[in-house]
């Protein structure tokens, strides 16, 4: 969003890329791939930085490593097409309040913090939850990382372990989400992008 914002501010910085031999949409799409790409640069960089600073209580599934890779990519595309969408109306002077009234209730309502799950006695809470694409990210990367934990019952004289999974939203609403959220505001950041940059 940011690099966006300032390339559409008062330098006009973009206008170089738009002249370019090619419609004005593939400019936003290469604004999409680009940042989908850091997006998942970041996210690698974070796997041996979180194995640094846990060390041995640094735990991650190994079996669904392919499905960590789909939601990766997933998620990155829906960072960069919201970040497309929210750098095409957002100006450069109201940068400040994009991180106060966007990004802040947006990490709040994202289930970043907390499982969704664990929103049941709050229902109203946990389906407004459902609109923020943040939350479908973060319930398919605790679905693809979260190894099941081992908790021993102690239950009428007997003891025994049970093996227990966090619960998260089922699989295809996690792809329902992300994949609904991408196509939607890529469509429409595509959209008033093209009507942005032309005057």
């Amino acid at each position: 969003t940011l690099p966006l914002v300032l390339d559409l501010g008062f330098g006009r910085e973009i206008d170089d890329r738009l002249l370019a031999p090619l419609p004005i949409q593939l400019v936003a799409v290469e604004k999409v791939l680009f940042a989908a790409l850091r997006g998942l640069v970041a996210g690698a960089v974070i796997f041996p930085l979180g194995y640094w600073i846990l060390g041995s209580d640094y735990n991650v599934r190994t079996d669904r490593i392919g499905m960590l890779i789909l939601v990766l990519v997933l998620t990155s595309l829906v960072g960069a097409t919201l970040g497309l969408t929210i750098g095409v109306l957002v100006k450069p002077e109201q940068i400040g309040l994009m991180f106060s009234l966007i990004f802040t209730p947006l990490l709040f309502t994202g289930c970043a913090y907390y499982p969704w799950g664990s929103l049941g006695s709050i229902r109203w809470f946990q389906i407004l939850t459902l609109f923020n694409p943040l939350t479908y990210g973060s319930e398919g990367l605790r679905y693809s990382m979260v190894p099941p934990q081992h908790i021993v019952v102690h239950t009428h004289g007997f003891t025994q372990t049970v093996t227990a999974t966090l619960p998260t939203l089922a699989t295809q609403w996690v792809f329902l989400g992300l994949g609904g959220t991408v196509v939607f505001f890529f469509a429409l950041g595509v959209w008033l992008f093209s009507r942005r940059v032309v005057s």
